[in-house]
């Protein structure tokens, strides 16, 4: 209802390349189901709301309008679907997981296993820790574990993400041996070289963002 009625607010666009309405037509609409924009914390660039908070009778209308319909769900998918189905999934996962950074308007805990140390829970105190606080990077521990997950099924879409450790052009020449057998051998002009120590970092990453989908799956949802 809110884009509906601020139908003249322009889209912007977010750095993964998503549009939506501008932060101020989201709090309008936060405004008409709960009659307030006030989050019930904020860390950073993230706001988190209490979900059972004051709802409005507006709110309780559409939620009953909602709570009458029923969702359509038509699902199709051609044989040549699940010949790459890691591939096919990609296509649908990337730009849900790019939407749902956008959207979101909290975060679930995130392992401190899982994160790079500089984003490791700094100590609570007593009285944090007795009243549910979150640290100063709970939300960034989820917005890193989002933003891998992304770049994992990205990178899953680029079929050239290995050329760069590649450089050099090949020079193959057969060097025959006795008995008619023949090697490959490089050639004089042969300046090939590939980073294997690079690509296992990179392809360790990708297995990483495909391992956090799969721990954190049920947590995706907004």
């Amino acid at each position: 209802m809110a884009e509906l009625l601020c139908f003249w607010a322009k889209d912007v666009e977010d750095e993964y390349g998503m549009k939506s309405k501008p932060d101020w037509v989201h709090d309008f609409g936060e405004w008409l189901a709960h009659g307030s924009v006030e989050p019930e914390a904020e860390v950073g660039e993230m706001r988190s709301w209490n979900r059972n908070r004051h709802h409005t009778w507006l709110y309780k209308f559409f939620i009953w309008v909602e709570s009458k319909r029923k969702r359509k769900i038509k699902v199709r998918i051609d044989r040549w679907d699940t010949w790459s189905m890691d591939h096919t999934l990609a296509y649908i996962i990337v730009p849900m997981l790019k939407q749902l950074k956008a959207t979101q308007h909290g975060g679930p805990y995130v392992d401190p296993k899982d994160c790079p140390p500089e984003l490791k829970p700094a100590k609570q105190t007593k009285e944090e820790k007795a009243n549910g606080s979150t640290d100063s990077t709970h939300f960034e521990r989820w917005d890193w574990v989002l933003d891998e997950m992304i770049f994992a099924f990205s990178t899953k879409l680029d079929d050239s993400w290995e050329d760069q450790f590649r450089k050099g052009e090949h020079d193959i020449q057969w060097k025959q041996l006795e008995g008619g057998m023949s090697q490959v051998v490089k050639g004089p002009n042969d300046t090939y070289e590939f980073d294997t120590d690079g690509h296992a970092k990179f392809h360790a990453r990708i297995k990483n963002g495909f391992r956090l989908f799969g721990k954190y799956y049920e947590s995706l949802w907004d």
